[in-house]
């Protein structure tokens, strides 16, 4: 058999020959056939390639058959790889790569309804006017706060920088040295100030900022001030903060905005949840900040967006900029936005309806129960593996209370005879896929961001995995 390049290079098959092969026609038919051309035209230019280059011996040329399963195979992985349900098992609540907070059963039906058809995003039913789309929750969004007007963007990230264009395009932003902070992606308060033309103006210290110190850096070329809620690093020992009123009084009297980046949206207090240090929207509009704005997945448990609420005439300042209609949101966000903030006008209800302060209201012992029955069931089906449950922390995650860990449970599974590691990859490409941690040759599935009727899911899942 010859080694020479173009001798096996005319052995591989053609394009139109493994196109009208049984396999791959029976996948045209489900994945279509621009998508079934394009993955066999790859197929073949990787064997060619590592043909020309000598990695790919003759004799290893799959035959057509062969060849054919390959290309099917990833066909489907491709399929599979877009947006899928996930069990969340990481103890991780609002886990950015799993989507962060899921939605109440109430948003995701509003969300549904308004994607299946026309609905009133920018019509006042009433006059039968057009109107701007943020006015359809504008009301309870005041209302929840205690804001005079409401404007709602695609992210928080978008907040701001519609804040900064509005208010100081060409002057400066006075913050505190200590709220200087990055957050997920690479996202600098410096870089964010400078990128929508604001000058930064820092004062007091990393540790220590007071009011006078923001009084001694207004000047004519002041644009706001900004306050940054540093929701993802805390500072403990010799610190100190200016007062929220305090300030709130100082730009009054300066006349120049307050804008307060609260970061994760609280509408209620989640001590209730023992978790502290976490800035309401209402606390701060009570104090008198002219602009808040958060984001609507994370603590407040809606739709990714941003929020701003606060004084009615820098709010119409704000809609008004350009950028407004680039980062708008869309009648799915506003529709599910809209069902979430009508949850928190009964705060039960709230805690019981959305995802996330359901999570954060189970009562440990109804964990712990869980955990041990899914424990006992799992040791009885499972081969050469050790099933245990054990007390475990959840977080609440998102860039929300860093250093807050909530007491939780977690199945805990070793092996002396297999491959933690292999077996958390076979649960993530299930189905459902569940995402758990590996530590210290553990597997931990923590059932904190469970649903109860997800238990029997999820020890399915675990006994499919491990028969592999």
């Amino acid at each position: 058999m010859s080694n020479n390049p173009n001798a096996a290079l005319r052995n591989l098959p053609s394009i139109t020959t493994l196109l009208e092969h049984p396999t791959l026609r029976e996948a045209a038919e489900q994945y279509g056939q621009v998508a079934v051309t394009s993955a066999v035209r790859s197929a073949v230019d990787h064997l060619r390639s590592d043909l020309q280059t000598g990695e790919q011996a003759i004799a290893q040329i799959p035959p057509p058959q062969q060849l054919a399963d390959q290309i099917a195979k990833t066909l489907l992985q491709q399929d599979a790889s877009g947006i899928r349900p996930v069990i969340n098992a990481t103890g991780i609540l609002l886990h950015t790569g799993l989507g962060r907070a899921p939605l109440a059963k109430e948003a995701a039906e509003a969300a549904e309804q308004a994607a299946r058809g026309y609905c009133n995003v920018e019509l006042d039913l009433a006059s039968g006017q057009r109107t701007q789309r943020s006015k359809v929750v504008e009301r309870l969004l005041c209302e929840l706060t205690g804001a005079e007007a409401a404007h709602v963007v695609n992210n928080n990230a978008g907040a701001t920088g519609l804040i900064l264009a509005t208010l100081a395009t060409g002057r400066e932003v006075i913050v505190s040295h200590g709220e200087l902070i990055e957050i997920g992606g690479g996202f600098r308060v410096p870089e964010v100030i400078s990128a929508y033309g604001a000058i930064l103006r820092t004062v007091g210290t990393t540790n220590r900022t007071r009011v006078d110190d923001y009084a001694n850096a207004i000047g004519e070329q002041t644009g706001a001030l900004l306050v940054v809620h540093p929701s993802n690093y805390h500072i403990t020992g010799f610190t100190e903060h200016a007062d929220l009123q305090e300030l709130a009084a100082l730009a009054r009297e300066q006349k120049v905005p307050l804008v307060h980046d609260i970061g994760s949206g609280a509408l209620i207090d989640f001590r209730q949840f023992g978790c502290a240090d976490e800035p309401i929207a209402s606390a701060s509009i009570k104090a008198g900040v002219d602009l808040v704005f958060f984001s609507g997945d994370k603590l407040l448990g809606g739709p990714q967006c941003g929020i701003i609420v606060g004084q009615r005439d820098l709010i119409e300042q704000v809609t008004r900029h350009p950028l407004s209609r680039a980062l708008r949101v869309d009648k799915i966000t506003l529709a599910a936005l809209h069902a979430t903030l009508k949850l928190y006008r009964t705060p039960e209800k709230a805690r019981q309806a959305i995802p996330l302060l359901r999570f954060l209201s189970t009562p440990q012992e109804d964990l712990k129960n869980r955990t041990d029955r899914l424990a006992e069931q799992l040791r009885t089906k499972l081969e050469g593996w050790e099933v245990q449950s054990e007390p475990d922390e959840a977080f609440v995650g998102g860039g929300s209370l860093p250093q807050q860990g909530v007491p939780s449970y977690s199945l805990v599974l070793t092996s002396a005879e297999h491959c933690v590691e292999a077996l958390a990859g076979r649960l993530r490409a299930g189905e459902p896929a569940v995402v758990g941690r590996v530590q210290q040759g553990r597997l931990v599935l923590n059932l904190h961001g469970l649903f109860e009727e997800q238990d029997e899911l999820l020890s399915q899942a675990v006994v499919a995995a491990t028969a592999e």
